[in-house]
């Protein structure tokens, strides 16, 4: 009798992405020119479309199309997903995206075999006015051209597309993704634009509160930083602006979760509600009244319907990649400083901790 052989360890897909979900492609239209500080990401599906599903939890969410992701109601498909800047404006850059799929013949198809809707289902982000001008946001025309960016390459993370204008509690926030294959050898991912009002790092130690959920060696490079740095923070906090942290308005963390398996409406309905566990795992608080926070789950059916013990693992592990999508948005996220132009300065969490990152530790 062969003795089994050992369990295979999860780990992160080839490009630790969304895009090692097969068939998903993300593109970027970052708008970070003077007067600018905001941006598109949008997710595009396959050429059949995905099943997908969504749950929004902030209080203050603005979206679009997310009814018809109600598994009561007709529309199976989806074929991209928009994630912007902008608050409410924002939402027109679904339209650009809309525009360029009808140009690619793809959509929903309708009584006329030539006539076809593309479904975009959209969530938009806060960050009006970061840049020193109000009305400076994302239109069609940005949505169209993060669609014509869109590819199965590694996501570009930080301050691109969507996260450009972002902040999550007092630092600059971004775009992050992960991904895992489970030992099914089906994979999760997630790409989350975090900008809560919660923060995302722990007070005491410096590190990000999800730290301890990262996979293998993919945040092995982090160690608690320095106390001089944390002393500097602290004094940083207790120096600003008693509403700094969060104004009413300027908030949201808005994501896809997504996986290669096989899943209807109702099982990707409730992928994204377990998914935002990964939320309270990475910030705090979260949900507020003035984060609209909302998660898209994707489904591409590459791979056969679990079980419903392996469907468990599997939203279990969209969590934690959601969780770990924020890290990474915060550890990529550089500086920036629109002050000079009325907007705001936000400082990276590396540049406030240089000392966590290895080989940088000051004494």
């Amino acid at each position: 009798m062969t003795a089994p052989g050992p369990t295979p360890v999860p780990a992160p897909g080839p490009t630790n992405s969304l895009v090692d979900v097969g068939g998903l492609r993300v593109g970027h239209c970052t708008r970070d020119e003077p007067g600018w500080l905001t941006g598109v990401t949008v997710v595009v599906a396959p050429e059949g479309g995905v099943v997908a599903g969504v749950d929004v939890r902030g209080g203050g969410p603005g979206t679009r199309e997310t009814d018809l992701l109600d598994p009561r109601n007709l529309v199976d498909r989806v074929n991209a997903v928009v994630l912007g800047g902008g608050s409410a404006f924002g939402l027109a850059a679904a339209d650009g995206v809309m525009a360029a799929l009808a140009d690619d013949g793809l959509g929903w198809p309708t009584a006329d075999p030539g006539q076809r809707v593309p479904i975009v289902p959209a969530a938009i982000l806060f960050d009006l006015g970061r840049s020193g001008t109000w009305r400076h946001t994302p239109g069609a025309e940005d949505g169209r051209a993060a669609y014509a960016n869109a590819s199965p390459d590694a996501v570009a993370q930080g301050c691109v597309g969507a996260g450009t204008g972002a902040k999550v509690g007092g630092f600059k926030g971004g775009i992050g993704s992960a991904s895992v294959v489970l030992e099914s050898g089906a994979t999760v991912a997630a790409l989350v634009a975090v900008n809560a009002v919660g923060s995302a790092v722990d007070p005491g130690t410096g590190l990000p509160y999800a730290v301890g959920l990262a996979i293998g060696d993919e945040l092995g490079h982090l160690e608690p930083p320095s106390a001089a740095e944390l002393d500097d923070a602290r004094t940083r906090v207790e120096a600003a602006p008693a509403r700094a942290a969060g104004l009413p308005g300027l908030a949201t963390t808005i994501g896809v979760v997504a996986t290669d398996v096989t899943l209807s409406k109702a099982q990707c309905e409730k992928a994204a509600g377990v998914a935002h566990d990964g939320y309270a795992r990475a910030l705090k608080p979260v949900h507020t009244l003035f984060d609209g926070d909302t998660l898209f789950a994707l489904a591409t059916g590459e791979r056969p319907a679990p079980d419903p013990i392996e469907l468990t693992v599997l939203m279990e592990a969209g969590a934690d990649c959601v969780a770990r999508a924020i890290v990474q948005a915060l550890l990529a996220a550089t500086s920036v400083d629109r002050t000079a132009d009325g907007g705001v300065a936000l400082r990276s969490w590396s540049e406030a901790f240089p000392s966590a990152l290895a080989g940088g530790r000051q004494q």
